[in-house]
């Protein structure tokens, strides 16, 4: 698989280099999936404004962040939370004082439209017979979410049934979403918003206030291998812009602090950093 992933983003960027003899003035955008909608949608609409092209490798936002490193390529970092931003800041991967925050994420469990499952708990998923998927804890935002939220509210036996009831690990926000879509699972452990980005096969269960450990944001950074940072610059400055953040309502996107919180309490903390526990690491089935 890695090989794989290795020969598609050497594909990509060459087709990249190749365009920018043509094009001198384009951007190379490494995003979490997390944003995917409202990206392409804001792209689509910063292209057709500014003139400028912007490529964009979607995946996990680990994966895409390995991607960068490894191609020493790249202008901007977008990732779906700020574990993963977190990383490149402490990699040196990105400009520390470029950082912004564009959206708000909450994460709920994502169920078949009509829940034909009758799910409508965290510990719903510990049930007999419930398949159960959650993205990659360790290269995926909304998988390290979701394995924060089950060591928080699950006891050492619900943890163990909710583990028998895994039946895959995504590989980005996308796949998880996807995974309800095809009815492949019958439930993840996802963002509130999987439901807007298919609300004919996707319907929302909302956990507790008191279940969720964190509220996530997606922020955006240059990165360190930008040719233009002012470029780079004027597309994080375009995402900011009433324009840029209409993209994002359109999906259900939360705009502010103050809107997020309405889904958990008071006290809970926006963003950071989660250490995974050891038993959540290594080879993922």
């Amino acid at each position: 698989m890695k090989q794989v992933l290795i020969a598609v983003l050497i594909c990509l960027l060459s087709l990249v280099a190749e365009d920018s003899h043509s094009s001198p003035k384009r951007l190379l955008l490494f995003a979490g999936a997390a944003s995917k909608p409202a990206t392409e949608d804001v792209v689509k609409t910063f292209q057709e404004k500014a003139g400028i092209p912007v490529d964009v490798v979607f995946g996990g936002s680990g994966f895409v962040l390995s991607q960068m490193k490894l191609a020493q390529r790249g202008d901007l970092y977008f990732p779906g939370s700020s574990d993963f931003m977190e990383i490149a800041k402490r990699e040196g991967l990105v400009i520390p004082d470029s950082e912004k925050i564009i959206v708000y994420l909450v994460p709920a469990i994502n169920v078949q439209k009509g829940n034909p499952r009758r799910i409508y708990s965290l510990r719903d998923l510990t049930k007999d017979g419930i398949r159960v998927a959650i993205a990659n804890p360790e290269m995926v935002c909304v998988g390290t979410y979701a394995v924060e939220i089950i060591e928080k509210n699950l006891s050492q036996g619900e943890k163990e049934k909710f583990k028998r009831n895994l039946v895959n690990f995504t590989e980005s926000c996308e796949k998880t979403a996807t995974a309800i879509s095809l009815k492949a699972v019958d439930a993840v452990i996802g963002w509130r918003v999987f439901q807007y980005w298919d609300p004919d096969r996707i319907e929302t269960i909302y956990l507790e206030p008191k279940e969720i450990a964190r509220i996530g944001y997606i922020p955006i950074a240059i990165a360190k291998y930008a040719e233009d940072r002012t470029m780079a610059q004027r597309f994080i400055d375009f995402l900011l812009s009433p324009e840029g953040k209409a993209s994002f309502r359109k999906y259900h996107y939360l705009m502010s602090p103050e809107e997020a919180r309405r889904f958990a309490e008071p006290a809970t903390p926006i963003g950071g950093e989660y250490v995974l526990p050891r038993d959540w690491r290594g080879p993922k089935k």
